[in-house]
């Protein structure tokens, strides 16, 4: 008999939609059993629309529920920190949306409730789990390409929201943190952290291109490496031109990655020349829910645990000057 985790998700925006929700119904080693929405009429919807049996008003009844073993936060960044430390104290693991929290103090509370519950701790940072990713860290640590000496990473995308839209909570800093670089420049961080191991030092410029906002809509981060790598993350809401590239040049050769999202690698060598396809999962979170959700089972750390998340939200502290 398949041994199964009962899971519970809390927030069904837009991501929890198209990616949570379906690998919560799909893996087979999980029971999709609640979700919590502050409108019940859309609870409800969004509950049958994926076969959880029941639907919450309140993310507090959730995590009161005695039949659920985990629970997936997937609202807005500031409630991150408070909803993690209820469910562990109701004895929940959790897999918490990116960014972990607003700040390295709330980041701390949660992986100190979780510990004190005997509970698993796990940040959503997918990419982590792109096979494109796996195959640089290889040939990175064959040696193959020598030693890394720059990295650059861009990240844009334009998008800009009225303030009554349901994603008009991004812009306000004391709800989501930051802007761009707080939202998405934190998963090319983490990447990095992945591939190249500690950051020494960063240091951010944020501006405010073309939006007048409390959050910047475009930054750059510069990264020093403890091995002496340097990296640059660029990251904007306002280039007309979409970008999600990795780039590692090192002293044999070099990588490259035109979207990370669709997982084409570029390796060049004094050898020459090749490419490999390493498309990631359909459905981007579900190497993640999985991966997590076989930690609880086996009784390990999830690949991408509390640690990781606090790591990457120091790095942005440096970032923004914080």
């Amino acid at each position: 008999m398949v041994r199964i985790v009962r899971w519970g998700l809390i927030g069904c925006g837009d991501i929890a939609r198209k990616r949570v929700a379906p690998a919560l119904r799909d893996l087979e080693e999980v029971e999709f059993v609640a979700v919590a929405r502050e409108r019940p009429e859309r609870a409800d919807a969004f509950a049958r629309e994926f076969g959880a049996n029941r639907a919450y008003p309140h993310w507090r009844e959730l995590i009161g529920d005695p039949s659920l073993e985990a629970v997936y936060v997937a609202t807005p960044v500031h409630l991150h920190a408070e909803q993690t430390v209820a469910a562990a104290e109701a004895g929940k693991h959790v897999l918490c949306e990116k960014p972990m929290a607003l700040d390295l103090k709330q980041c701390r509370r949660m992986i100190d409730a979780c510990a004190s519950a005997g509970v698993r701790l796990g940040v959503a940072y997918y990419r982590r789990f792109y096979p494109v990713v796996g195959r640089i860290r290889e040939i990175l640590a064959s040696g193959e390409i020598g030693r890394p000496v720059m990295v650059r990473m861009d990240a844009f995308e334009r998008w800009d929201v009225p303030p009554d839209h349901p994603r008009a909570w991004f812009l306000r800093k004391n709800l989501a943190g930051g802007g761009p670089m707080f939202d998405f420049g934190c998963h090319r961080i983490e990447v990095l952290l992945h591939l190249l191991g500690p950051i020494r030092r960063a240091r951010g410029s944020l501006g405010r291109v073309l939006y007048s906002r409390e959050v910047e809509d475009t930054a750059t981060a510069s990264l020093d490496f403890e091995s002496g790598v340097q990296a640059v993350v660029a990251v904007s809401h306002v280039a007309f031109e979409p970008r999600d590239t990795l780039e590692i040049f090192a002293s044999e050769g070099s990588l490259h990655v035109p979207v990370l999202n669709a997982g084409l690698l570029r390796v060049g060598t004094v050898d020459g020349e090749r490419t490999e396809d390493l498309p990631p999962h359909p459905n981007l979170h579900f190497p993640l829910v999985e991966d997590f959700t076989r930690a609880v089972l086996e009784n390990r750390a999830p690949a991408v645990d509390g640690a990781t998340g606090l790591e990457v939200n120091r790095v942005l502290e440096e970032i923004y000057g914080d």
